[in-house]
């Protein structure tokens, strides 16, 4: 039996928004920002540093690592503490049902049966069409930052988990909100998680 759904997305597929659906139809609490805010609370980093330093890849060499805003050896980097941090609060907020968005959920919770870990996708056209839309992207290149936040989320997910993101055999499901919308995709999540 399903009490978990760990989802991770591409940028513009509307995976937040599948998320915040299934949860709003099996009553559970979803946590994405709001995953953001514990882990600032708990690491002592703002909320607006630790979004933007979750999801992205450290592209600083170990030395630069080290010797990051302290100047002195330390073998983790704030990105490291708060991927720590991020890991506790996953683990800790799974043991009740939820639905979790992004944050390497899917990989954390890899070996518990109770977690669907789903994949939410979708053509670039209808990427691009979404950000548009409702982030106000410029609409004379949004494909152009639909690579840039997809290639900086898989060097995340590849940095911390040696997995590479968005590949099939890391899922349960993949699902295409471009093509099946996101209703629908919200629709067979519940149905799985129910189901089991």
């Amino acid at each position: 039996m399903f009490n978990v759904i760990a989802i991770s997305r591409q940028f513009g597929s509307g995976g937040r928004t599948v998320g915040r659906e299934a949860a709003k139809r099996l009553n559970i609490p979803c946590y994405d920002h709001e995953l953001i805010e514990k882990v600032a609370t708990s690491s002592g980093f703002s909320k607006d540093y630790v979004e933007s330093q979750g999801e992205y890849a450290n592209h600083r060499s170990w030395i630069g690592q080290a010797l990051e805003h302290t100047g002195r050896f330390d073998c983790m980097s704030n990105q490291d503490k708060i991927w720590v941090e991020q890991r506790k609060i996953i683990i800790e907020l799974s043991k009740e049902p939820c639905v979790i968005v992004g944050r390497c959920a899917d990989y954390i919770l890899r070996d518990r049966k109770d977690v669907l870990r789903a994949f939410i996708h979708a053509d670039d056209a209808s990427r691009a069409e979404r950000i548009v839309k409702l982030y106000g992207e410029k609409a004379d290149k949004p494909e152009k930052r639909l690579k840039d936040k997809d290639k900086r989320r898989a060097a995340y997910y590849r940095y911390y988990t040696d997995t590479d993101w968005g590949e099939a055999v890391n899922y349960h499901i993949a699902l295409d909100s471009g093509v099946l919308g996101i209703d629908k995709c919200a629709d067979i999540l519940v149905n799985i998680y129910k189901s089991n």
